[in-house]
C-alpha cells in the first residue's frame, strides 16, 4: 500500500470537490481525477442551478411540485424535499467561496426560467455555470493542507476488505495502491454507453460499475434523460448542449418546414420538460420523415445573446452557425441519468463505508425525469451530507485497521480487440434511445452479455481502454436487463 487515508473521494465533479471542501482539517482526504480536474459533467453544465433564494415569489413547495411533476411522481419525496429545503444554503456558501453567479445591479443572483419550473429560480454564471463552479471550487481545494489532488489517476478496481477499501489505480504506466475507510465515488453519468451525448469524454460509467462489482445495489439505470435540444452535428460523438435556458429566454422549436411545432404535442410548448420535447420531436421526425430541426432565437438583440449565451455562441460559431442570425440546428441525444448507486439521504449505499455522490447516485429526487438544473443542486446537497455522515462516522469509531491487503493482479496482457466499446454504443442507441423498441430488448441484452463475458474471463492488459469498456458493458448490461425484465421505469 502506498499510503492511508481517511476519505478517498473518486472524481472531480462538482460532488467530489464540493464534498472535499466539507472535511474537517484532520480528515485526511485523497481526491482522484481520472484525467485533469476540470474535465467532467458538472464542467459542461450550461444552464445553472435551480434553488429557491426568493421566499416571497417563490417557494419550497412550488420547487418541490415542479420536481415532482418532472419526475412523473416516482421521486423520493423526502429526498426531494431535503433538496430543495438544504439546497439554497449550498448555493450561497460556494457563492462565499467564490462562485461567480451572474449578480443583479442590486447585488443579488440573477434568476432566469428553465423547462419544467413554474418561476425564475435558476441562478447562473452565463451559459456556463458548472465549469464557473468546477473553477472556483479546484481553487479552493487545492488550499486545503487535508486533501490531496492526484491527477490522470485511472482507477482501475476496488477491493473491499474489513474496514475499508484498497483503490488501484494506474497512473504514468505504473500502479498504486490506496489504502481507507471510506470511499466516496463521485465519477459522474454513462453518456459514453451512447453513440452520441452530451457527456465529457470520461463518462463511463466506472463508478457504478466498481460498486455494481462490490455488490452495491443499483437502481433505475434506465431511467435515462435525453435531452432534445443538442447541436445537431454531423460527425462529433460528443455533442455540445444548446441550454434548456435559450428556450427559457424564447427561443422556438422548429420542424424540417419552419412550422413551430411543440404546442402540438404538449400545452407547455417548449418549455415542457424535456423528456416531453424530446418525444415530440421524434414523434415529429416521423410524421415529417426528417431529423432536421431547429431551435430559432433570433428575435433576440445581438448584445444580449452575445451576453446571455456566449460559449453557445462561440461554439455554434465555430460549426458555421451564427445564433442571431441563423437557426440553430438541433436533435436529442443522451444527457443524464436519474438512476444509479442506490445510496439513502446521506449518500450512503448498501455496502458499509462506500457512499456516492452526483450523477452516479440514485437519490430519488428526479423520479423518471430530472427537473432541468436540479443536477448541480443534487451534487452539492448529498456531496456535503456525505461529508458529514463520514465525517461522523470517524468520530464515533475512530480510524480502524483496513485488514490484509490483497494480492494484486498483473496489469500486463494481450492487448484487447478493437471495437468492443463501439458495438455496445450501437446497441444502446438503436434498442433503447428516446423511443425504445422493446422488440430488440432480448437480443441487445444478449449481445452485450456476451462482449462483457469475454471482456472479463480474457487475459487483457490493464489499461484505460479495458476499464472503460467494462464499464460500459456492465452500465449496458444492467440497463438492458431492467428493460427486458420489464422493471417499473
Amino acid at each position: 500500500m502506498d499510503k492511508k487515508y481517511d476519505v478517498i473521494i473518486v472524481g472531480t465533479g462538482v460532488a467530489g470537490l464540493y464534498a472535499a471542501l466539507n472535511f474537517p482539517d484532520n480528515v485526511s482526504v485523497l481526491l482522484l481525477s481520472k484525467r485533469e480536474p476540470q474535465l467532467s459533467n458538472s464542467s459542461l453544465a450550461q444552464g445553472g442551478v435551480a434553488c429557491v433564494l426568493d421566499t416571497i415569489h417563490d417557494s419550497y413547495k412550488l420547487h418541490i411540485t415542479d420536481t415532482l411533476i418532472a419526475g412523473k411522481y416516482k421521486n423520493n419525496l423526502s429526498a426531494v424535499e431535503k433538496l430543495v429545503s438544504e439546497g439554497p444554503d449550498d448555493v450561497l456558501k460556494i457563492k462565499e467561496l467564490g462562485v461567480d453567479f451572474d449578480l443583479n445591479e442590486d447585488g443579488t443572483m440573477c434568476k432566469t426560467l428553465e423547462a419544467g419550473h413554474s418561476r425564475n429560480r435558476i441562478v447562473h454564471h452565463k451559459d456556463s455555470t458548472g465549469k464557473a463552479i468546477v473553477d472556483g471550487l479546484i481553487a479552493r481545494v487545492k488550499k486545503l493542507p487535508n486533501v490531496t489532488v492526484c491527477d490522470n489517476a485511472l482507477v482501475y478496481s476496488i477491493d473491499k476488505v474489513l474496514n475499508g477499501f484498497y483503490i488501484n489505480i494506474l497512473r504514468d504506466g505504473k500502479t498504486m495502491h490506496f489504502g481507507c475507510n471510506y470511499c466516496l465515488l463521485a465519477t459522474g453519468g454513462i453518456g459514453r454507453v451512447y453513440k452520441y451525448t452530451t457527456n465529457s469524454a470520461i463518462a463511463t460509467g466506472d463508478g457504478i460499475a466498481f460498486a455494481y462489482m462490490l455488490g452495491a445495489k443499483i437502481s433505475h439505470l434506465s431511467r435515462i434523460q435525453f435531452h432534445p435540444t443538442a447541436f445537431a452535428a454531423e460527425k462529433d460523438r460528443e455533442r455540445f448542449l444548446i441550454s434548456e435556458a435559450v428556450r427559457g429566454e424564447g427561443a422556438v422549436l422548429l420542424n424540417c418546414n419552419g412550422r413551430r411545432f411543440a404546442f402540438d404535442y404538449d400545452n407547455r410548448g417548449e418549455l415542457a420538460p424535456r423528456d416531453v420535447v424530446s418525444n415530440a420531436i421524434m414523434l415529429e421526425s416521423i410524421k415529417t420523415n426528417s431529423e432536421h430541426f431547429y431551435l430559432d432565437i433570433t428575435d433576440k438583440p445581438e448584445t444580449f445573446l452575445k451576453n446571455r449565451f456566449p460559449m453557445i455562441y462561440e461554439r455554434c460559431l465555430e460549426e458555421g452557425v451564427d445564433i442571431t442570425k441563423n437557426k440553430i440546428p438541433v436533435f436529442p441525444c443522451q444527457h443524464y441519468l436519474m438512476g444509479g448507486i442506490n445510496v439513502d439521504k446521506d449518500a450512503r449505499t448498501s455496502v458499509s463505508g462506500l457512499y456516492a455522490a452526483g450523477e452516479c447516485s440514485h437519490t430519488g429526487v428526479h423520479g423518471a425525469n430530472r427537473l432541468a438544473s436540479n443536477s448541480l443542486l443534487e451534487a452539492l446537497v448529498f456531496s456535503r451530507a456525505a461529508a458529514a455522515d463520514i465525517t461522523r462516522c470517524i468520530k464515533k469509531y475512530g480510524r480502524k485497521t483496513l485488514g490484509s491487503e490483497p494480492a494484486h493482479r498483473s496489469i500486463s496482457g494481450k492487448p484487447m480487440p478493437q471495437g468492443c466499446r463501439s458495438k455496445i454504443r450501437e446497441i444502446l442507441q438503436d434498442a433503447y434511445f428516446v423511443i425504445p423498441k422493446p422488440e430488440k430488448y432480448q437480443d441487445s441484452y444478449k449481445q452485450v452479455e456476451e462482449i462483457l463475458n469475454e471482456l472479463c474471463s480474457e487475459n487483457y492488459e490493464i489499461n484505460s481502454d479495458l476499464v472503460e469498456a467494462k464499464s460500459i458493458a456492465i452500465v449496458a448490461s444492467i440497463i438492458l436487463d431492467e428493460v427486458r425484465e420489464g422493471i417499473n421505469l
